[in-house]
């Protein structure tokens, strides 16, 4: 037993070097400057750089309505899934796949011609208008079609996990006896349920949408991680500076949503 915890500790030491190096060097490179020692001007010039309040912001943003909006797709469909049509399981998982199997330029020109096609041939229509609303610079919706689907294959998995840990078909049942219509024992029987699922599923797509920089960049629009590459062209300590706070901006949403997770109610005493 002894040697095993060794072995855990070990591994666990070599996973935090491997993280905790880079970073520590990426912090010494911003506040290490030749000739003058020690300075903090890297991250005191943040504030001041052109963009730096509206990228986060505008990533923030996209990250909260592109969490909501795959939950609101997947876990209704989920809970469907498994209640009604099991069988059709392979099929959702593979549909749900296939944003792994098409690389991000392939998908990102494939939106660029769509978007390029729809004002050409529907001007005349209203759905122009439609086209011109999504491509909004200060809340582009086609990124958050965009990153939905990108986000499709990490809820599903998520969810998934967290579905077959649960009696679903029991907790609904349950709640339609005592009264409950489906909505109702949706939200007050399998959800509370699923909570671990739907944490996990938060976490990743956050992580995917402040880290995307492929799709936001060929489709002209800067939310914070083009924002970083666009200032790391003319001054790589401050991109740098920018690129830590930013992990840990990243990190802090994290611990928020895990503590928020966390949270459970008190059990009432007779």
């Amino acid at each position: 037993m002894a040697r095993l915890n060794l072995w855990r500790w070990a591994v666990l030491g070599l996973a935090g070097l491997y993280f905790l190096v880079p970073l520590a060097a990426s912090v010494v490179f911003t506040v290490d400057v030749p000739g003058q020692g020690v300075t903090l001007d890297a991250y005191t010039q943040i504030f001041s750089t052109g963009g730096f309040g509206s990228s986060p912001l505008l990533s923030l943003e996209l990250a909260a309505v592109t969490v909501a909006v795959v939950l609101l797709l997947m876990v209704p469909a989920m809970v469907a899934l498994r209640l009604g049509s099991p069988r059709l399981r392979p099929v959702v998982e593979v549909v749900c796949s296939l944003p792994l199997v098409v690389p991000p330029i392939a998908f990102v020109a494939g939106i660029g011609t769509v978007l390029k096609w729809g004002p050409e041939q529907l001007s005349r229509t209203p759905l122009f208008q439609t086209f011109v609303a999504i491509q909004n610079p200060d809340f582009p919706v086609v990124l958050v079609l965009a990153y939905v689907v990108m986000a499709l294959p990490f809820v599903y998995r998520a969810l998934d996990a967290g579905l077959r840990s649960v009696d679903v078909g029991t907790l609904v049942e349950a709640a339609r006896s005592c009264g409950a219509g489906w909505p109702q024992a949706l939200i007050r029987a399998v959800l509370p349920n699923l909570r671990g699922a739907l944490l996990n599923a938060s976490f990743l797509t956050l992580a995917l949408v402040l880290g995307e920089f492929t799709v936001a960049q060929l489709l002209g629009f800067q939310p914070f991680a083009v924002w970083i590459v666009n200032v790391s062209g003319s001054q790589a300590q401050l991109s740098v500076a920018v690129s830590v706070l930013s992990l840990l901006v990243t990190w802090a949403l994290l611990l928020v949503l895990a503590g928020f997770g966390g949270r459970t109610r008190p059990t009432p005493r007779g």
